[in-house]
């Protein structure tokens, strides 16, 4: 689904991102985790041909995402508040989204009604604007537009900072969902190990813009993933 070749980025000299080849399958749920400045963020952006790669590229079903965009209609993605329409309100957000896809009204509505619980009476009906919902609002609100067109490929990053423990639990399942389905290929990045070991068949950790670890999910992955970090912190 997702091949990546001799990918590499730099910034003012210093390489962020070094990744000699990656494949990511057909509705695999991929995890990627490291510490802030590992370059799990800049490996989304590539991927999403937000930024320029110095070297390498990335193929979506074969095509080369620097140079093409038939993979915009299968993918989707939220990766901060940037993309948002945030002077809309949230109902006026979900309805330009699905208009842009071909959704109708009741399409749109109908897709809605499966995130009331998710959405905590919260986001509808408040009379705000995108912008002046708390980070966690706004996150949910991207969250699931990105999950409207039902892509092939779907891309969040840090999905479960700054929502609150019972919305945490609510995406987990979501998410859960979709891994069990196989319907979709899912890649998230996320700080919280135990949340992307419960989501994630398949665990890569980044170190400094490189892959250090490739692990199939198993019993044993949270264990191994907290050692290699607390390791990894009394060092640093």
């Amino acid at each position: 689904m997702i091949n990546v070749t001799e990918l590499k980025k730099n910034y003012s000299g210093r390489t962020v991102l070094n990744i000699p080849s990656i494949h990511i399958g057909k509705g695999e749920s991929f995890g990627l985790v490291g510490n802030n400045g590992a370059g799990k963020t800049t490996f989304f952006r590539l991927i999403l041909d937000l930024i320029l790669a110095d070297k390498g590229k990335v193929q979506s079903k074969g095509k080369d995402v620097a140079k093409s965009e038939g993979w915009k209609h299968y993918t989707g993605s939220y990766l901060d508040e940037g993309f948002l329409i945030d002077y809309l309100t949230p109902e006026e957000y979900f309805h330009f989204v699905g208009k842009l896809n071909g959704l109708s009204r009741g399409d749109v509505e109908h897709f809605l009604e499966g995130f009331k619980d998710f959405f905590h009476n919260e986001i509808f009906s408040k009379k705000k604007y995108i912008r002046e919902l708390s980070k966690g609002n706004q996150k949910k609100v991207g969250i699931a537009a990105a999950l409207m067109t039902e892509p092939e490929i779907l891309i969040l990053d840090e999905p479960f900072s700054n929502l609150d423990p019972s919305s945490q639990f609510q995406l987990k399942q979501i998410l859960k969902n979709i891994q069990q389905n196989k319907q979709m290929t899912m890649l998230i990045s996320s700080h919280d190990l135990n949340h992307v070991t419960e989501v994630c068949e398949r665990i890569v950790v980044l170190h400094e813009g490189e892959i250090v670890h490739d692990l199939q999910t198993n019993e044993n992955t949270l264990k191994e993933l907290e050692a290699y970090f607390a390791v990894k912190g009394e060092k640093e």
